[in-house]
């Protein structure tokens, strides 16, 4: 395990050592071991939470069955409110790679810290938060991240001030239950990406992300808001701010 403190663009190694495991890998080990871990960084950041804390898991946490898998991150984040990132071979591979590419470095976090995200899916609410919405992918795409849903978004006039909204991509409604169509295909789009981005300014979750967010879920699929969430009654496994 190694301690990161990634600071005014500069990535500081602070501490590195072993946990030790034994032969075991039931998740309730892995996440008793880990736990006491997480509450050992205090020595590091008086404040250790989901804002400003961020784990990354590789080499035998990669093996593990998906149930294993998922029951590990529930169990980690209701213990320490924390949110246990296991990163996929195919990732790390990247990570590597860009982190060797853009200094020479064959440590993951350097990949890491200079491109997060191959690519992301944004949700919020487009008929309040459009402004917001832009800014955040626009951030995205700047740092080399690909936005796979929405595409675009600039609206179809005809939708514009409606309550279901559609991009100039997007062909217009057959019929009232047409918009299922549309939502699944943005959602499916989760299945593809590293991760979800929730844009929910002031905090405020709005009905038609909270249904995506079950959907998210049942995927296990890495979920970070913009903003501390606010009105979700079933709080889950998720990471809060993209300046972590």
């Amino acid at each position: 395990m190694s301690v990161f403190r990634f600071q005014g663009g500069k990535l500081k190694l602070l501490k590195r050592g072993r946990l030790a495991f034994g032969d075991s890998r039931a998740h309730e080990v892995l996440a008793g071991r880990v736990g006491d871990f997480c509450a050992g960084l205090t020595e590091f950041n008086e404040v250790v939470d989901n804002k400003t804390t961020r784990l990354y898991a590789t080499g035998a946490f990669q093996r593990l069955p998906q149930p294993e898998a998922a029951a590990l991150v529930n169990s980690l984040y209701v213990d320490t409110g924390l949110y246990f990132n296991i990163v996929g071979p195919e990732l790390e591979r990247f990570y590597l790679e860009t982190g060797m590419s853009a200094c020479g470095s064959n440590g993951m976090m350097e990949g890491l810290i200079r491109r997060e995200f191959r690519n992301a899916v944004v949700c919020g609410s487009f008929q309040q938060s459009l402004g917001y919405i832009e800014d955040t992918i626009a951030c995205l795409r700047e740092s080399g991240t690909v936005v796979l849903s929405p595409r675009s978004t600039k609206i179809k006039p005809e939708t514009a001030g409606t309550d279901f909204i559609l991009f100039d991509y997007q062909d217009l409604l057959k019929n009232e239950r047409d918009t299922w169509r549309h939502k699944y295909v943005h959602m499916d789009a989760f299945r593809q990406a590293d991760a979800v981005v929730v844009c929910n300014p002031g905090g405020l979750v709005g009905n038609g992300t909270i249904f995506e967010l079950g959907f998210m879920s049942a995927l296990s699929k890495r979920v970070v808001f913009t903003e501390e969430p606010l009105g979700v009654s079933v709080l889950f496994p998720c990471e809060v701010g993209l300046e972590s």
